[in-house]
């Protein structure tokens, strides 16, 4: 029975960006593929460039939100929506290519033996493009603390690239994740671990396509930092 492939892409003002990505995902000839686009209102109109790909494709799907809120709810909303429309295999992928597509095929394979696949950038070495120093440091100093806090068995906790059985997303509480940013990849992947899932890891390298302009803030640090503790106790308590 065909699998059936759903790769969630949230995006603001990625028009230029989603108009190559749809037919680069489709040019991987990848059946059962289906493509969830989270839009949060983007004043350069990509919800309505997706939304008429959607009359044109039916591979084609489109979440319209009110604004700007937030990358974790972005990618609840469309768990729930692989949940309520029965997929298999459900993908986080950014628009601006910074994750390659092409790895998508390498993904799948992995998951025919795990449960969670994430694209790792240290998984063999620092692989990643256009990152500023500082970013680069505190991105792999975020990871060496998660895994020390956490107990974490991947070296990439907090990367964005991924992808999940249904079974995990039906296992977490959705309504209970409230984080973004780093710490909603560090919560998913926790929450996965502690309930018997088997985590995996591929070799990404990742292209930053924002060159000298960092989309950190201190709120996502701070959010981050603090939830690896949350988790930590939250598993001692059974409160996950």
């Amino acid at each position: 029975m065909e699998k059936k492939i759903l790769i969630i892409v949230p995006t603001y003002n990625e028009r230029e960006n989603i108009e190559k990505l749809l037919p680069k995902l489709f040019s991987l000839e990848i059946e059962g593929l289906n493509i969830l686009v989270v839009d949060d209102n983007s004043p350069d109109k990509t919800g309505d460039y997706v939304e008429e790909q959607t009359t044109l494709d039916e591979r084609i799907h489109l979440i319209r939100r009110a604004g700007k809120m937030g990358l974790g709810t972005a990618y609840c909303a469309g768990f729930k929506y692989a949940i309520e429309h029965g997929y298999d295999f459900v993908f986080e992928m950014d628009a601006d290519f910074s994750h390659d597509p092409d790895k998508v095929p390498e993904f799948l394979k992995k998951i025919e033996d795990a449960d969670l696949v994430i694209g790792s950038r240290y998984l063999t070495g620092v692989n990643v493009i256009n990152w500023p120093m500082k970013r680069l440091l505190l991105s792999y100093f975020a990871n060496w603390y998660t895994r020390f806090i956490t107990g974490l068995p991947i070296k990439d906790a907090t990367g964005g690239y991924k992808c999940f059985r249904i079974e995990v997303l039906k296992a977490i509480n959705l309504d209970k994740i409230k984080s973004n940013g780093y710490a909603f990849q560090i919560e998913m992947n926790f929450k996965a671990w502690k309930k018997g899932f088997k985590l995996d890891e591929i070799p990404i390298i990742f292209f930053d396509r924002f060159q000298g302009t960092s989309k950190m803030s201190k709120k996502i640090v701070y959010e981050a930092v603090f939830m690896v503790w949350k988790l930590r106790f939250g598993s001692m308590f059974g409160r996950l």
